[in-house]
């Protein structure tokens, strides 16, 4: 397996040097908590939370509208006017997938792995729960959890002994641990076991999803129970904890704003061409997939999700006349067809969101192994690593859809007809572990068209 990592380095050189346009995207500053001015204060808050939501999101809308107005006037200035087309109904509110944080739960009380389950399921964790130590250790060898919350007093003292293996074994990814206990665990048996952060039972959802939280981000949290003589320092912790939480609400009030932002252009990009509804859902879950098969590290960039569900937004600059064709493009409809990557880079730079992998998305997803792809022609390992990946997505896709040139293929053939291009059409690397996701990959494709 090649370097990733390293390639992905080199291509953000070479896409510097060929980016054309570099417009900048900048937010506002954040209205901070505070505790001043009781009820009032807090309403105060909530209401600057809500504005600076509303002044994001009205930038991207006006940033990415506006750009797709300038690109639309002056690809229709060159091209033949399209045919009117019939009225298109829009698709149905996509639904942002589930986030990629894996969070392990081990604890010997269902009802409490019941509790903890539907506490972080509100949050948008990827949840995975075991009743023993044993259990706990096959599925994080296995799923590689990011977070695991752990009992400490599971059976025969195994909690704290399997929170030591955790750390110390690589096999297991090194996750954070959040140690929970019932008793009066010292601090420095919880150091001895390697845990990050320790939560004493009985515990609320909010101290739950604060542990997690510093776990993820590296914080320091002071564990419960601290010193009687701390009052003045538990007082600051406890203002700095309101305005942490206010701060992560914030903030991820303005992420769900930007993922509303997307989920409207993506419908309106696949209402566009009807043939092709909710592709973009659709090659969006297969990318990812194939990403984590490949180079799970690569998903770290939040970029990368915008990035597969905006690959096609170039194609609102292209005629319906072309996107609608029945049988093959001509020349010149193919040189025009050919622009869209390069559409959708000018439409999507110097977005916040989209800086980084998922911007390479946009404009190489059509590049070929062999050099013969387009916008740039690039070859083998020229071609940024996120793209190559892409790339078998979207053509897993393209052969198992009707389009209007063609009818479907079938899941079997689709495969057999990636397998074949390997080393021409696709990253051989990248085939081969499509083919080992090849079955997953089917039952997504059946669980999408149950809820379409």
């Amino acid at each position: 397996m090649r370097d990733f990592r390293g390639q992905r380095r080199a291509s953000r050189y070479s896409r510097r040097a060929r980016r054309k346009t570099d417009l900048c995207h900048s937010c506002g500053p954040q209205p901070a908590g505070s505790r001043q001015g009781g009820h009032i204060g807090n309403w105060l808050t909530w209401i600057l939370v809500a504005l600076a939501a509303w002044v994001a999101t009205s930038a991207v809308f006006a940033v990415l509208f506006g750009r797709a107005a300038w690109v639309m006037k002056s690809s229709h200035e060159e091209l033949p006017a399209a045919e009117p087309a019939d009225t298109i109904r829009l698709p149905a509110a996509s639904i942002w997938p589930t986030g990629r944080q894996r969070i392990l739960l081990v604890d010997d009380d269902p009802r409490l792995r019941l509790l903890l389950r539907t506490t972080l399921a509100a949050d948008e964790y990827a949840i995975e729960e075991s009743g023993s130590a044993e259990e706990g250790a096959e599925l994080a060898r296995f799923w590689r959890p990011a977070l695991v919350v752990l009992d400490a007093n599971l059976p025969r003292g195994s909690g704290l002994r399997f929170c030591k293996e955790l750390k110390e074994r690589g096999t297991f990814g090194s996750p954070h641990v959040v140690l929970l206990t019932r008793g009066k665990t010292a601090s420095e048996t919880v150091r001895a076991a390697g845990a990050d952060v320790l939560l004493r039972k009985p515990f609320s959802p909010l101290d739950l999803m604060g542990a997690i939280d510093s776990a993820l981000q590296n914080e320091v949290l002071l564990p419960a129970g601290a010193e009687a003589g701390s009052d003045q320092l538990l007082a600051y912790a406890r203002d700095l904890r309101e305005t942490v939480q206010a701060e992560r609400a914030q903030r991820r009030l303005l992420q769900q704003a930007y993922r509303q932002t997307i989920s409207t252009l993506t419908d309106a990009l696949d209402a566009k061409s009807r043939a092709t509804g909710h592709h973009s859902q659709r090659v969006q879950r297969y990318a990812v997939e194939l990403t984590e098969a490949v180079e799970p590290s690569l998903l770290d960039d939040p970029s990368l999700e915008y990035g597969f569900l905006l690959h096609d937004i170039g194609k609102i600059g292209i005629p319906e006349a072309i996107l609608e064709k029945r049988g093959a493009l001509e020349t010149d409809e193919r040189r025009v067809m050919q622009r869209h990557p390069l559409i959708g880079t000018e439409l999507l730079a110097g977005v916040p969101m989209l800086e980084g992998e998922g911007l390479q998305v946009v404009r190489s997803h059509h590049e070929r192994w062999d050099g013969q792809g387009y916008p740039d022609g690039l070859r083998g390992d020229e071609i940024p690593p996120v793209a190559r990946i892409f790339a078998v997505a979207d053509t897993l896709d393209a052969m198992t859809t009707d389009r209007p040139y063609r009818t479907r293929r079938t899941w079997e053939q689709a495969v057999d007809e990636i397998v074949r291009e390997s080393n021409r059409q696709f990253d051989p690397d990248v085939v081969k572990a499509f083919a080992t996701r090849a079955q997953r990959l089917h039952r997504t494709q059946l669980e999408l068209a149950e809820t379409a």
